[in-house]
C-alpha cells in the first residue's frame, strides 16, 4: 500500500513475511499467493507492500537462478517489495531460535555476505518507481561477549558494507535494529555505536523501542540530531503489565512464555530486566514490558495490555509533522504461530492490522496514493 506524505514523500507499507516459515524458493513464491494475497483481497487494495524475508537458501537460489520468477509472482498476485527484513539469516520459525537469531552477527563475514547479496536482490525486485529500498540488520550483536576486537571486526564489515552498497545502481539503504539485550539496545545505543561511522541508517522497531521504556518522540530527535535516518519502522507493540506484584498479571503472563522466540523483559525505573520469559527473579516494583510482538489491532487480556500508544506516538513523530522522517512502514507480529489464542486464519488478523496502521497514517494527513 502506498501513500502521500503532505511533504510528497511516498510511504509504502508493507506487512513482513517472517511470520511464514518457507525457507526454499518454491515456498516464498507459494507463500505469495497462500497468505499474501488473501490479506490483500480482505483490504480490498489494488497494490500491498510485503517486506519479503529471504533465508539464506532463498538467496542463494536467487542469485544462481535470478530474480524473475519471484518478481512475476510478486505482480501476478498484487504484490510490490521495496523491503527486506535481513534479521534473520535462516531458521526463524523452527520450533527453538531463542539467541540463534543473533548470528551470524556483525562480527562474522557471512553477516556482511548476506546482508550485501540481500541488497542485491532487492535493487531487482524494486518498482522501477520507487524512490529506494531498505534492508533491516540485526543490531551489530547480543551483547555478551562483546569485546574491543568484536567492535573492530563489525566496524569494518560496515564499512565493508557501505563501499558495497555504493555500487548497486539503486539506493539500498541498511537499518540497524535497535533491541534489548543487544550491543546496541536503544536509540541512545544506536548514537553511541552508529552515528556518523558508515552512512547507515536505523530500522525503528516501536516494540523495542516500548520495552526499552523510550519515549517516541525524544527518540526520534535523538537520532536526527545525531543524523541517523530512521530507514524502516517496524510497526509493533509489546506487552505491558503495570503491577507485576499482583498474582493474575503474573499468571495471564505465564502464558506467553514458549519455547521458540527469546522474550526479553524490562521493568519501568529499576534498571532490572531478564532475557526471557518467566521473569519471576525481577523485584516487580514498577510496571513491566515484555519483548513479544502483539497484534496491532486486538488487546491481550486483562490486565495485560499492549503498548499500541507507543507506537502510534512513533507514527506520529516519524509521519505527523511537516516533513516525513521515514519512507518504509513495516507491520512485524512474527508471532502469530506461538500466539495464545490466536485464530487459524492469519490472513484475517495481519489484514486487520494493516487496517489499524492505513487508519492511523490517514489521520496523520496521508493519502492512499493509488
Amino acid at each position: 500500500m502506498r501513500f502521500r506524505h503532505p511533504d510528497g514523500t511516498r510511504v509504502h507499507l508493507a506487512y513482513c513475511t517472517n511470520v511464514h516459515p518457507a525457507e526454499d524458493l518454491d515456498g516464498v513464491i507459494a507463500q505469495l499467493a497462500a497468505h499474501a494475497r488473501p490479506v490483500r483481497e480482505r483490504l480490498g487494495a489494488p497494490l500491498l507492500g510485503v517486506g519479503l524475508w529471504l533465508a539464506r537458501p532463498v538467496v542463494d537460489a536467487l542469485l544462481r537462478e535470478g530474480t524473475g520468477r519471484l518478481r512475476a509472482a510478486l505482480a501476478a498476485n498484487g504484490l510490490e517489495a521495496v523491503t527486506l527484513n535481513g534479521f534473520p539469516y535462516r531458521g526463524f520459525q523452527e520450533r527453538v531460535v531463542k539467541h540463534r537469531v543473533y548470528h551470524p552477527d556483525w562480527t562474522r563475514d557471512e553477516r556482511l555476505r548476506y546482508t550485501l547479496d540481500l541488497a542485491r536482490v532487492l535493487a531487482e525486485l524494486l518498482p522501477d518507481d520507487a524512490d529506494g529500498g531498505s534492508v533491516s540488520t540485526l543490531p551489530l550483536a547480543w551483547r555478551e561477549p562483546w569485546t574491543p576486537r568484536d567492535a573492530g571486526a563489525a566496524r569494518r564489515n560496515r564499512e565493508r558494507l557501505a563501499e558495497g552498497l555504493a555500487g548497486l545502481g539503486r539506493t539500498i539503504r541498511v537499518g540497524f535494529e535497535p533491541e534489548p539485550g543487544c550491543v546496541v539496545e536503544t536509540t541512545e545505543g544506536a548514537v553511541r555505536h552508529l552515528a556518523g561511522r558508515d552512512g547507515h541508517g536505523v530500522c525503528l522497531d516501536a516494540c523495542h523501542l516500548a520495552v526499552a521504556f523510550e519515549d517516541p518522540g525524544e527518540a526520534v530527535a535523538r537520532l536526527g540530531a545525531a543524523g541517523l535516518p530512521v530507514v524502516k519502522l517496524q510497526a509493533s507493540a509489546a506487552l505491558h503489565l503495570d503491577d507485576p506484584a499482583d498474582p493474575a498479571g503474573r499468571a495471564a503472563l505465564e502464558a506467553y512464555a514458549e519455547p521458540r522466540f527469546l522474550h526479553q523483559v524490562r521493568e519501568r525505573g529499576h534498571g532490572a530486566g531478564a532475557d526471557d520469559l518467566p521473569a519471576a527473579a525481577l523485584p516487580g516494583r514498577g510496571a513491566w514490558r515484555v519483548h513479544f510482538h502483539v497484534p496491532l489491532h486486538a488487546d491481550p487480556p486483562p490486565p495485560l495490555r499492549s503498548t499500541r500508544d507507543v507506537l502510534d506516538g512513533t507514527l506520529r513523530a516519524l509521519l505527523g509533522g511537516a516533513r516525513a522522517l521515514t519512507p518504509h512502514v513495516e507491520v512485524e507480529t512474527y508471532t502469530w504461530g506461538v500466539l495464545p489464542g490466536a485464530p487459524p486464519d492469519r490472513a484475517d488478523g495481519i489484514a486487520a492490522e494493516l487496517a489499524w496502521t492505513r487508519d492511523r497514517l490517514t489521520a496523520l494527513g496521508l493519502k492512499e496514493d493509488t
